[in-house]
């Protein structure tokens, strides 16, 4: 299975970052990636409240996997917040 080598905060919070910013999302750059890359860090606490928020499946996905897999799996990506 492909994996990412980006953690999942800091992708969340470039999408976060490319909706506010790229004329693709709501913002008016045509060429964002360099203003996504320097404002992504100031949605990481969107993107864990997010992550946060997921934790818990809803039926729907519970329905597609192993519910104690996908907690573990988010449990770690939370875990990595400093302080956690």
């Amino acid at each position: 299975m492909p994996t990412s080598c980006t953690p999942a905060v800091e992708r969340i919070a470039r999408v976060l970052a490319g909706r506010h910013l790229s004329l693709n999302g709501e913002g008016q750059d045509a060429h964002a990636s360099s203003a996504v890359d320097a404002s992504w860090p100031d949605h990481v606490e969107d993107a864990y409240a997010i992550l946060h928020t997921l934790r818990e499946p809803d039926a729907q996905m519970a329905s597609a996997g192993d519910v104690a897999i996908w907690r573990n799996m988010i449990g770690a990506a939370l875990a990595s917040r400093a302080g956690a």
